[in-house]
């Protein structure tokens, strides 16, 4: 495992088991275990692309391997991990030693209010897509590796800002629950171009990849339509889903409502 990688790790680790622990003395039911369940997943969603043979064949072989890479790193782990320390847990992250001065420093605290404006968070998520998946850019970015962790960190970082607008970990209600349904389909709708693309290119658009294991480059680029496309769909179906369950539930109660 890569030093950078290795430690980021560990440090969440501590992080979330510090808080967890803290939390579950006061409150166990804001702790349960599923909570524990979920970060670990996260954790594995988001470190496992990088340190599995995934990245190898991503990196060398195959343009679907490397899409399913980035979707799983910077839509999948967010999802996951912001679920998993929302509410009370995601104010017990930080130890008290480092919350104060941290909380009493203004200038980083009026960055990320600004990163958290949902339009902000939306168009940086459009931006690193579209931006790292222009072909030149893609290349450049494979054959320098710090480019290239460059890259991963920017797509963590922006699924980060979306997936923060949607879960509303810290209750902020920066979108109520209607508006954050529309930012979950604008995301779908926003990828929809590179998806199509991928899709129906009739040509190969990364001259990277020239085909392996039998797939050939033009297989292979659609296939990476599929898997970004399909990945979308399931995270920010459920997500939508999630979202739509109270209005379900108060229809199936009252058959009347509208």
């Amino acid at each position: 495992m890569p030093p950078a990688i290795l430690i980021g790790t560990a440090l969440a680790l501590v992080l979330f088991i510090q808080a967890f622990v803290r939390l579950r003395r006061r409150r166990p039911d804001h702790a349960p275990w599923s909570r524990a369940a979920l970060f670990a997943a996260g954790l594995a969603v988001l470190v496992l692309p990088l340190v599995s043979p995934l990245d190898h064949v991503g990196d060398d072989e195959l343009l679907s391997a490397h899409m399913l890479q980035h979707v799983l790193i910077g839509d999948a782990a967010p999802a996951l991990l912001l679920v998993a320390v929302r509410g009370p847990l995601l104010f017990f992250l930080l130890p008290p030693f480092l919350l104060r001065p941290l909380a009493s420093f203004r200038p980083p605290r009026a960055f990320l209010a600004v990163l958290l404006i949902p339009l902000v968070s939306l168009g940086l998520w459009a931006l690193m897509i579209y931006a790292w998946h222009i072909p030149a850019v893609y290349d450049y970015a494979a054959a320098h590796q710090t480019v290239h962790d460059l890259e991963h960190l920017s797509f963590f970082v922006a699924g980060l800002l979306a997936w923060t607008q949607l879960v509303d970990p810290a209750r902020h209600e920066r979108l109520r629950r209607p508006q954050r349904v529309f930012f979950a389909l604008a995301m779908l709708a926003l990828s929809q171009p590179l998806v199509d693309v991928l899709l129906f290119s009739t040509g190969s658009a990364y001259p990277r990849y020239l085909g392996a294991h039998g797939i050939s480059a033009l297989t292979d680029q659609r296939l990476a339509g599929v898997v970004m496309m399909t990945e979308q769909l399931l995270t920010l179906g459920v997500c939508v889903a999630l979202l739509l369950r109270p209005y379900v539930r108060q229809r199936q109660r009252n058959p009347a409502f509208t």
